[in-house]
């Protein structure tokens, strides 16, 4: 090998070294460097060590020197810096989409970008109460091909399938091939949905769907369709008045809530609302579009006597209606097992 390839060959191997095995509390003096670099089949003078971590420095790398006893060289500044890895990590760790295969792969990567000491706190298990890992390992690759579609304008076809409680995934209405046109990905409830429009049945307009649902997705030989619609289409207040993602009847509700409760509103419905406070001075109240649907009727009565809805009739007549079925359902449960 001519020499000026060995050095550089020798620069890259040198950048590796720091890469991975140093850090602010993993330092390497210059003979330590220059066992490594033999280990990796790269003899090196230690004086030549000094030039060649000068030209790393001068290349952009920060490599630092902490001189005195027990004093080395170790590369300061990384892409990303530990504490960002580790939110990183336990994003990927807590995420549902994601199936325990593909966490490991991603996680094992994350572990590249810093040093095997620092790599070492990365190895960490987040708990999430109640969250199965993804089943759908080919969700990853979807998600890539939903966004591959959506750069190129193109629709899409797939089958959208369920599981059965044996836990087998099978197609829904008997393998229907779904054609849509693609105009975003979103993230809610841990789990991402494709956003697109749809007129393989009516109304047509703007649907979603669970990409760990879909399956079989190719992108079409035609045009996305509802570029006037999504135009004008609001995907913020879209996902804000979905609960679960399910859909139901949009329509204003108007909410009452004690003092107490403001947090959770906002949580839910953000600061854009007006919220009104009342008389009483111990509550408030605020009307916001929601899709009525069962899953919003559990989530008001999950806040007992703290939340109640004032309007529209026929959303408190459903709330009436359920307490009703619950009460038929529960009441007199202990009775009837004795």
């Amino acid at each position: 090998m001519p020499r000026q390839e060995g050095q550089k060959a020798k620069l890259l191997v040198l950048l590796h070294i720091f890469e991975r095995k140093s850090d602010e509390n993993h330092l390497l003096s210059v003979p330590q460097l220059a066992e490594l670099l033999e280990k990796e089949g790269v003899p090196a003078e230690r004086k030549s060590i000094y030039a060649d971590i000068a030209a790393l420095q001068e290349a952009g790398y920060d490599i630092e020197l902490l001189r005195g006893r027990g004093g080395g060289y170790y590369l300061a500044n990384r892409t990303f810096q530990l504490a960002e890895l580790k939110l990183l990590v336990d994003a990927v760790q807590a995420s549902k989409f994601i199936t325990k295969k593909k966490s490991s792969e991603l996680i094992h990567k994350l572990e590249s970008l810093t040093s095997e000491a620092e790599a070492r706190a990365l190895q960490r298990q987040v708990f999430v109460s109640g969250r199965a890992k993804s089943m759908n390992e080919s969700a990853y690759y979807t998600v890539d091909a939903l966004y591959q579609a959506i750069a190129a304008g193109r629709m899409v076809g797939f089958q959208y399938i369920d599981w059965t409680p044996d836990k087998k995934r099978v197609p829904k209405r008997e393998g229907m091939v779904y054609r849509v046109s693609p105009w975003a990905l979103a993230w809610e409830n841990n789990c991402y949905y494709l956003i697109a429009y749809q007129d393989y049945e009516q109304p047509a307009g703007i649907r979603h769907y669970r990409v760990d649902k879909m399956q079989s997705v190719a992108p079409l030989d035609a045009p996305r369709q509802g570029r006037e619609i999504y135009r004008d289409f609001d995907l913020a207040s879209y996902m804000q008045k979905m609960f679960g993602m399910f859909t139901g009847e949009t329509e204003p509700v108007t909410l009452r809530c004690e003092n107490g409760m403001a947090g959770a509103m906002i949580d839910r419905f953000g600061t854009g609302v007006t919220y009104l406070r009342e008389a009483d001075g111990a509550h408030f109240h605020f009307t916001v579009p929601v899709a009525v649907s069962p899953q919003f009727l559990g989530w008001v009565c999950g806040f007992g006597r703290r939340v109640s809805v004032t309007s529209p009739e026929s959303v408190c007549r459903a709330l009436e209606a359920l307490g009703r079925e619950l009460a038929a359902r529960y009441v007199g449960a202990d009775t009837q097992e004795s």
